[in-house]
């Protein structure tokens, strides 16, 4: 199992892709625009090693003291090799109550399943 993204939620998608490339030598990733969330909008960042870190934004972003989703960090995604590992772990976590989200295709291309952890805190899981 290895960690396949880390996600942040932000106000102002190009300006924090500007700072990661900029800062980090990351390379930005086409913007992908969801047709099932309208207004939700992300990009890839990619660095020399490890995760890529996907930054998405929304109308829905709100400031740290406001109502909504809150600016920072959104969920851990692991990646667990194969649809049937994914199908697996989300049918335990279906059976433990902490599946959020079940197994399926989303609009940007993945095969994944949220569970959460005690804290509340988003996993994603996927191939």
């Amino acid at each position: 199992m290895r960690i396949a993204h880390v996600a942040l939620w932000t106000a102002d998608l190009e300006r924090l892709c500007h700072f990661w490339a900029e800062t980090f030598g990351a390379t930005v990733g086409d913007l992908y625009e969801s047709a099932r969330r309208p207004g939700f909008s992300s990009r890839f960042l990619y660095l020399k090693d490890g995760p890529s870190i996907e930054i998405m934004q929304g109308p829905w972003i709100a400031p740290q003291n406001g109502q909504g989703e809150r600016q920072g960090y959104a969920h851990l995604a692991l990646s667990l090799g194969s649809r049937e590992a994914v199908d697996a772990m989300a049918a335990r976590a279906a059976a433990s109550g902490t599946l959020v989200s079940p197994a399926r295709m989303t609009g940007d291309g993945f095969y994944e399943a949220v569970l959460e952890d005690p804290d509340g805190n988003p996993i994603e899981i996927t191939v």
